[in-house]
């Protein structure tokens, strides 16, 4: 059965597109059929880091107001087999998305036998993101460790709580899960970064992954592809440890602790 997982925060710049990204490719790359789907109309980044903006003719807008059909405007992945985008309009107005719009769109992706439906929230508490959120069976709530960030993403879990189609129906809550971005350890060490545990206490959800802070993630959206096909690195590393932990296998937690250079390397920068 069809799974549909939106990934929202409550601030912008957390790397919520980048994660949506290497999520989905994530899920593809584990042989699911996927489809991620841009909801930041007007706004839309999604296509960039996938690396298939220029073959976007149609989007999400011209499929909810029957300009198209699902079949035309839906991107396949070069890189993955079972990955799809559908990317959002960068002309049109975020309220030109409607609730049975995207209800109906949903239900011709579920009727195509995908398994994850991925939607990239646009950040904050605007139409885009409120139409992303609406029918979530599941949360990524991506959060940098600081206080301004921690804070927006509470108040996503509040609203997630309160106008998703699941808590209006009364039935099994939005399943949430917590990821933390930009993480650095050396930063945590030195006080200027909240610790993954202080971020943990203050939003009491599930903790699914730690992205470290790295620049491989600008070299990656610079390129158009997502940050999980880099093998080696340690952010391809935690996406993968991501997905893992989403579809239910035990990882052990990495890139929290701050390992200190030895004598050698403070005295003579040794490697």
């Amino acid at each position: 059965m069809a799974r549909i997982i939106v990934v929202t925060s409550g601030k912008g710049g957390v790397g919520k597109t980048t994660s949506s990204a290497s999520f989905s490719t994530g899920l593809a790359m584990r042989g699911h059929k996927t489809v991620v789907i841009d909801f930041d109309v007007g706004l839309r980044n999604l296509d960039l880091i996938m690396g298939c903006e220029r073959r976007v003719v149609y989007d999400l807008i011209n499929v909810v107001h029957k300009e198209a059909t699902l079949n035309q405007a839906l991107i396949k992945d070069k890189h993955c087999e079972n990955l799809y985008i559908l990317p959002a309009s960068q002309t049109r107005d975020k309220d030109a998305l409607t609730e049975d719009g995207v209800e109906g769109v949903l239900a011709e992706l579920i009727k195509m036998d995908f398994e994850y439906i991925i939607c990239d929230s646009p950040a904050g508490i605007e139409h885009g993101a409120l139409m992303a959120l609406t029918f979530a069976d599941e949360a990524l709530i991506v959060t940098n460790p600081e206080v301004s960030s921690v804070r927006d993403s509470d108040r996503i879990l509040g609203i997630i709580q309160a106008k998703s189609r699941r808590a209006l129906s009364g039935g099994e809550p939005v399943k949430e899960h917590l990821l933390i971005t930009r993480y650095s350890p050396k930063r945590v060490e030195a006080g200027e970064m909240l610790s993954f545990e202080d971020v943990q206490e203050i939003l009491r959800i599930p903790l699914i992954g730690i992205i470290p802070e790295s620049e491989q993630v600008l070299h990656a959206s610079n390129q158009g592809n997502p940050a999980i096909h880099f093998k080696g690195t340690d952010v391809a590393e935690a996406y993968t440890d991501v997905v893992a932990r989403f579809l239910g296998e035990e990882v052990e937690l990495k890139f929290t602790d701050y390992e200190k250079p030895g004598f050698l390397k403070r005295i003579f920068g040794a490697k």
